[in-house]
């Protein structure tokens, strides 16, 4: 990767010579501007304006305007000797947590390298020493022109350094959150929460750019004489109405994509619609069946008052029984006693 600005970190006493370089690339497809009726190109050329000529990069150079329109040259020179020690150097200023940084603020990314043997040594130390405080460094910097703030943070086994905005820079959201006064209901809260938990986590590298790779495809057609293939049709959507239904939509349709089994789509039941068929049928066919378990029942309950009855005549039968033995056991009684007078 090549340089874009050599300088040195400095830490306390120390410092350490560093290269900086890009930590990104855009993948972008650029385009070119052309006349649309023979595609010639479409070309910007730097002319100036007193002597009415188009100059070369090598006679360009920086001015600033004043406010009369007076034009007032900066050269390489000037800005190489700025009175900031940050000309040329990372200044670190302060130590804080990393959370501490508002990500409205983190701008280009940039890897610090080692300038040479000689920086190995404090830049392995600056390394190590961020790694073990689980802290972030921010500097000051100057780049392009004008001063700037970064954070210093571990990457692997390097340094990479974030440029920051100012904090003046950061617009504060006023205006941005709706006015009206909205009230959220916890089953409201729990689908959201169930949505975000069937979507789960995702693995930053499976993502990919599908524009580009679309806009490839058209390239590569029109390039070859093809027809440029053409865009699915969009899905059909509606007026979003009830937030509760759209919730529910939305979990079910997030596991069937993952395939998750419908059992485990514990997705609220929606109301019935007033047009939907009743199932009067069902009910029929269930009284129907009962009547003949009810004539069924009638002969069961003639047999059972049968056996009562006969259980009655025998408890009558075995009761005259009982009090005929206990008459004529009285008559032999009496009989007995009036004898033994006689004999007496």
């Amino acid at each position: 990767m090549r340089s874009i600005w050599n300088g040195a970190i400095s830490f306390g006493l120390v410092s350490i010579p560093i290269k900086l370089v890009n930590a990104t690339e855009s993948h972008a497809i650029s385009f070119r501007q052309i006349h649309t009726e023979d595609n010639g190109r479409i070309r910007y050329r730097k002319v100036c304006e007193l002597e009415d000529r188009e100059v070369s990069q090598a006679e360009i150079g920086k001015a600033y305007e004043d406010a009369d329109g007076t034009m007032i040259p900066i050269s390489d020179e000037d800005l190489s000797h700025l009175p900031i020690p940050t000309a040329r150097t990372i200044e670190i200023v302060a130590f804080v947590p990393g959370d501490r940084i508002d990500p409205l603020q983190m701008g280009a990314a940039y890897y610090l390298a080692a300038g040479g043997a000689q920086a190995a040594k404090p830049y392995t130390l600056l390394r190590e020493a961020l790694k073990r405080s689980n802290k972030v460094a921010i500097a000051k910097y100057a780049l392009r022109g004008r001063e700037r703030l970064g954070m210093l943070r571990v990457v692997g086994d390097a340094i990479a350094m974030h440029g920051l905005l100012w904090p003046d820079e950061v617009r504060a959201p006023e205006g941005v959150a709706p006015d009206e006064h909205v009230t959220i209901r916890d089953k409201e809260l729990d689908l959201a929460d169930a949505l975000m938990d069937t979507l789960g986590e995702v693995d930053l590298e499976d993502l990919h750019d599908e524009y580009r790779e679309a806009l490839e495809e058209v390239i590569a057609a029109k390039a070859s004489g093809e027809t440029p293939p053409e865009s699915p049709a969009p899905a059909a959507g509606g007026k979003v109405l009830d937030l509760m239904a759209a919730l529910e939509n939305s979990v079910r349709a997030a596991r069937e994509s993952r395939g998750a089994p419908e059992e485990e789509a514990e997705v609220r039941q929606l109301r019935r619609d007033a047009s939907a068929p009743k199932e009067t049928g069902a009910k029929k066919s269930t009284s129907t069946k009962k009547a003949p378990a009810a004539k069924k029942a009638a002969p069961a309950r003639k047999s059972t008052s049968k056996a009562g009855e006969g259980a009655a005549k025998k408890t009558a039968s075995a009761k005259s029984t009982t009090s005929a033995k206990s008459t004529a056991g009285k008559k032999a009684a009496t009989k007995k006693t009036a004898s033994r007078k006689r004999t007496a």
